[in-house]
Formats: C-alpha cells, sequence, structure tokens
C-alpha cells in the first residue's frame, strides 16, 4: 500500500525555486482570499512516464520511505481543509491510513489523515465508513464548486484521475502538486483521465529530494 505524502498548505510551501512564466493564472491565492472562495489542490505521484497508479491500480511503487521525505510531508501535512477521493482512491485510502501499521509508521500523519474531513463522490457505494467521511452521490462538478463557494479551509484531492479531469475542465482546481517518481511503469491510470480541454499550467516551484523525486507545484493559466 502506497503512503500518500502531501502538502496541504496550497498557499504555502517548501518549494525551491520559481517558474518564470508571466502568464497570468485562472487566479492567484490573493485573488481566491478576496473573494472567499476556498481553495482546491490536487496532490498526486506521478510516475516518470505518466501514471499515477499501474494497470492494476497498484500505487505500492510510489512510497518513499526517505527520512528527508518524510520530514517534508510531516512539516506540510496541517491536517486543515477536507480531503476529496473518487471511490477508487478511496478504497485504497481507508484500507491502510486507519490501520495499526500506517499509525505505527507515520502516526501524525495518520492521524491527520483520519481526522480531517473527507469526501468520497461514488454512485455505487451505499455507506463510508471511514473516520469523518461524507458520501456525496452528486454530479462532482456542481459538488465542488458548491462547496468551493463556502468559507472553509481549502480542499485536497489525491489520486481520482476521472474527478481531476472533470474538475479541471471545469476550471476548478487552483493547483496541482505533482511528485514525480524515478519509477516507469509501462502503463496503467493517468491523472487526466478522460480530459477533454487542453489544459495549460505555469510552473511556480520545484523542489528537488535526494530520493531523486521532484516535486513540481503548477497553477493553471488562462489559453
Amino acid at each position: 500500500m502506497t503512503v500518500f505524502l502531501l502538502d496541504w498548505r496550497t498557499s504555502k510551501g517548501n518549494g525551491k525555486g520559481k517558474g518564470n512564466a508571466t502568464t497570468k493564472a485562472t487566479a492567484t491565492t490573493a485573488e481566491i482570499k478576496e473573494s472567499g472562495m476556498q481553495r482546491v489542490m490536487v496532490f498526486n505521484n506521478v510516475s516518470v512516464d505518466g501514471y499515477i497508479a499501474d494497470e492494476k491500480g497498484d500505487m505500492s511503487w510510489a512510497r518513499n520511505d526517505d527520512a528527508e521525505w518524510n520530514e517534508f510531508v510531516q512539516g506540510n501535512a496541517s491536517g486543515k481543509g477536507m480531503l476529496l477521493f473518487g471511490r477508487k482512491t478511496y478504497d485504497l485510502m481507508v484500507s491502510f491510513w486507519p490501520t495499526s501499521a500506517a499509525i505505527a509508521m507515520m502516526p501524525e500523519v495518520a492521524e491527520k489523515m483520519n481526522s480531517a474531513k473527507k469526501v468520497v463522490f461514488s454512485k455505487s457505494m451505499e455507506t463510508a465508513g471511514w473516520k469523518n467521511t461524507t458520501l456525496m452521490k452528486d454530479d462532482p462538478v456542481e459538488a465542488v464548486r458548491k462547496m468551493k463557494a463556502k468559507a472553509g479551509e481549502g480542499m485536497v484531492i489525491f489520486g481520482s484521475g476521472t474527478i481531476v479531469a472533470q474538475l479541471a475542465d471545469a476550471g476548478l482546481i487552483d493547483e496541482y502538486q505533482i511528485a514525480v517518481v524515478p519509477v516507469a511503469l509501462g502503463g496503467g491510470r493517468t491523472m487526466f483521465e478522460g480530459l477533454e480541454k487542453k489544459l495549460k499550467l505555469k510552473l511556480t516551484k520545484h523542489r528537488v529530494f535526494g530520493n531523486g523525486s521532484v516535486l513540481l507545484h503548477y497553477e493553471p493559466v488562462q489559453v
């Protein structure tokens, strides 16, 4: 089981370096704060050939059991905000984070993952048993648009390629944090499954880790 490692603090970060693109982003952090809207962020581990999961849905290849990476994760997993999942990613998450193995391996992150407010989008699920999880059968685009307009600490999406694609097409995602892992899978699921519109991104920050992973921070820009 992969350990998802994330920076929940979407308006801050520990990235080093900045992109020099001058194209205007769809909405800056300051503009979002001024409007009162919540910020929506995507965090995903991605293989060097562009997959977030292999052909069987496995994500264990992305695990970075590394002191530098783990320190970064524990320093950035604030536990604030709401976590959003599709059903497949939810099933993977709930099979790991509430377990004694997860609590023993990364107690601080596990506590924050388990206590955070969560939403899973699924029309086939009957119940969602993970602590503080709400099951939504509504259209993800309309649901996130309504949630984004309300006051809150922001939303973070993990995995969930089809959800990411739908929200990206609707212009609802404000930031993408992509951890490129030095592994090639040869096939699998992508982060933008079913994307219908061209998505242009602006690099805002990056950080290179000693284990070979590279964390890239992107914001969407107007084409």
